[in-house]
């Protein structure tokens, strides 16, 4: 009986020997686990920003939607990526913990962008063989299923990653901790640049069973292939990591302090009772005094979250969605988005390292309430400059007639000159094969001109037939004589059409710009003269501004990220109790969601007429709040909650408490002579606290 028993100890401690001695390997200092995290990270990033780097294209060009629904579905996502960590933290907190959370969101992850992934192939689904879908119901609500999974399982994930990889690290290993979240986010911008230059090139390429069209399956696919990856690895790490059980949830207890609260001052509040110093004090009859205090630490942060919404209106809706349909209007490239995650690289060590550092030898107290305004001002000046961009770009455009006219253009198809009447007094001599323009307050149409700036700086042409017979042209239908084709849509370079009837033929050649369109003449001559004698009409004129213009646009509203969200997010950990980390970050994470949520009513409420005049009303909208801020700011002060959690606790009489832990703690960091089994049980203790952070990227 004495070896029954004692078998099982020693294999029971073996196999404790075993997990210390995996969970603690060692790589430069570092947990090995930790490259399994990292690894996992990037990945991920790869897979949401890859597909987000298509998707207003995806809802344009493939669904068809127009520029303000595909807008609208696209603010939505974002905003309930933004709104599902609060999801997320509450599983890791309460119920799974944060490893088993990330495990299982993550699977939902892969499901919804495999799900988009099929969403686009429509050659095997569809009977249409055109390269259009057939059945948009089908592939819409195949879709919007995979953006619901996805923005589940990124924002559910979103509170447990960083957090979870801070819980790897032990006591020795602080400076390690600090670099860690340094490179982290390095691998954020790393996975956001690289899907950014390679997505919209697979998008580019041509695929396809019986059409070859734009690749979206191949967009879509490869970020669903890196999310199985980053799925894959992190389990790989199973083994080494560090798991801490969840010990309840303190957003929910937060709730029911601050429900409680406003319940019973409602029910007391009349004259005859005693007033409270802040309203918080109603519930100090059933909730401990340190949890009130701590709510009201992390209430003052979250008063000055209000304005911030407004800061993430204008990144999402002009950074994320209207350059993507700028490119009606501008030669622009989807490849111009990574200045944005290059700059990031660039300007978060430039401003820690040598900025910050710098303002501060100049006696000047650059506190960051203040970065976070100018953060703010600096976004402003990037509409700005993009409103001045957008005053050259609308000199392209043609002079469309106003509200009250109509435009009438006549073509004269025939070889002499035309005496035109319009009743009752204007008159029109046009040339023969001349357009003339004229503005009268009829409607006259028989060809509609094109509208708008053709899509993806592509240029629209169409041909009128003065030929007496009918003409074939390349890649046209036969045109009939006196009538014009419809638009054709042609990429920039140099183009050949071939002009035939019967056994006459001949070639025109035309080079083409970007965001064109025009409208050739063909005279009855045309075979006589070997095409040459073909008229040109530009009905819109190509794109003339260079998109290097949209540079210092990056370099403003990147500059203001940098100091409005990452040190947001500083601010935010700094002046929270140890524990809410997770409710402060969860108020972070509403302020994007909010400003999408804003966006969206933008969108339904309607627009300016003029983009440049949007663009400055936004900039001062953002002027304005960006001031509404600072006297905020002004009147906040900068507290250490964990001065103010140790005097409460000395009050309750706690602090011996508190001396005696942080003794056992010291003792246990010197000595080291406790076994493997209580060291792994302490270590996972005191990691708890830190188990509370949720930095959200």
């Amino acid at each position: 009986m004495e070896y029954d028993g004692v078998l099982p100890n020693v294999y029971s401690l073996c196999n404790v020997c075993l997990c210390v001695l995996v969970q603690t390997a060692e790589c430069c200092g570092y947990p090995i686990s930790i490259f399994f995290i990292v690894v996992n990270e990037f990945c991920e990033r790869f897979s949401y920003y890859g597909m987000r780097a298509v998707l207003v294209l995806y809802f344009r060009y493939f669904l068809l939607w127009d520029d303000d629904l595909a807008t609208s579905i696209y603010h939505a996502f974002v905003a309930l990526c933004y709104l599902t960590p609060i999801l997320g933290a509450i599983i890791a907190d309460s119920w799974l913990g944060k490893f088993k959370t990330i495990i299982y969101l993550s699977i939902v992850y892969a499901i919804g962008q495999v799900t988009m992934a099929v969403s686009t192939i429509h050659d095997i689904t569809d009977a249409n063989r055109d390269g259009t879908p057939d059945n948009f119901t089908f592939h819409i609500a195949l879709s919007m299923l995979g953006l619901v999974l996805i923005a589940l399982g990124t924002g559910g994930i979103k509170p447990c990653v960083a957090a979870f990889g801070g819980d790897q690290f032990q006591e020795h290993q602080s400076r390690q901790l600090n670099t860690f979240f340094s490179v982290f986010y390095l691998c954020i911008n790393a996975g956001s640049l690289l899907s950014t230059l390679i997505t919209p090139v697979l998008r580019a390429q041509e695929c396809g069973i019986h059409t070859q069209q734009q690749c979206y399956p191949l967009a879509f696919g490869v970020p669903a292939a890196l999310m199985v990856v980053s799925l894959v690895v992190f389990i790989s790490g199973s083994g080494m990591y560090i798991k801490t059980d969840p010990e309840g949830n303190i957003m929910w207890s937060v709730c029911k302090c601050i429900g409680f609260a406003i319940k019973n001052r409602f029910r007391h509040r009349s004259s005859r009772y005693p007033k409270r110093e802040h309203w918080m004090d109603w519930a100090d009859e059933k909730y401990d005094k340190l949890l009130i205090a701590q709510i009201k630490i992390v209430l003052k942060v979250l008063f000055l979250y209000i304005p911030l919404p407004m800061f993430w209106t204008l990144f999402d809706q002009k950074w994320q969605t209207n350059l993507y349909l700028m490119k009606s209007s501008l030669t622009l490239s989807l490849l111009c988005q990574t200045v944005n995650p290059i700059l990031i690289l660039t300007l978060v060590p430039i401003m820690d390292r040598l900025i910050f550092p710098l303002i501060q030898k100049c006696g000047i107290n650059f506190s960051p309430l203040k970065r976070m305004t100018v953060g703010m001002l600096f976004a402003a000046m990037a509409f700005v400059s993009a409103a001045l961009v957008q005053i050259e770009i609308d000199k392209t455009l043609p002079n469309f007639p106003s509200s009250s006219e109509s435009q009438l253009k006549v073509v004269n198809i025939y070889n002499r000159t035309l005496n035109v009447t319009i009743s009752p007094n204007e008159h029109l001599l046009i040339d023969s094969f001349g357009v003339q323009h004229t503005f009268s307050y009829f409607t006259l149409l028989v060809q509609e001109d094109i509208k708008s700036k053709p899509n993806e700086g592509k240029n629209a042409i169409r041909f009128v037939n003065g030929w007496t017979a009918d003409l074939n042209i390349t890649n046209l239908d036969s045109i009939e004589p006196s009538a014009a084709s419809n638009y054709t849509l042609v990429s920039h370079g140099k183009r050949d059409f071939v002009f035939r009837h019967g056994e006459q033929w001949c070639e025109f050649s035309r080079k083409f710009g970007f965001g064109a369109s025009y409208t050739f003449l063909i005279p009855s001559t045309v075979f006589s003269t070997d095409c040459a004698s073909i008229i040109e009409v530009e009905d819109m004129k190509p794109n003339s501004v260079h998109m290097a213009l949209q540079i210092p646009q990056y370099f403003l509203i990147t500059t203001g990220e940098v100091m409005f969200s990452v040190t947001g997010l500083q601010f935010s950990y700094s002046q929270a109790p140890k524990n809410m980390k997770s409710v402060l970050q969860a108020g972070w994470l509403c302020t994007n969601a909010v400003g999408n949520i804003i966006v969206l009513i933008v969108a339904e409420l309607g627009k300016l007429p003029k983009q440049w005049a949007e663009y400055v009303l936004f900039a001062s909208m953002l002027v304005a709040v960006s001031i509404v801020f600072s006297i905020m700011a002004y009147f906040y002060t900068y507290i250490d909650p964990a001065e103010i959690e140790a005097q409460i606790r000395k009050e309750q009489g706690l602090e011996p408490e508190e001396k005696e832990k942080e003794t056992l703690e010291m003792e246990e960091k010197d000595e080291g002579q406790k076994n493997d089994q209580e060291k792994s049980t302490n270590k996972s203790d005191k990691l708890h606290e830190f188990s509370k952070w949720k930095f959200i990227f």
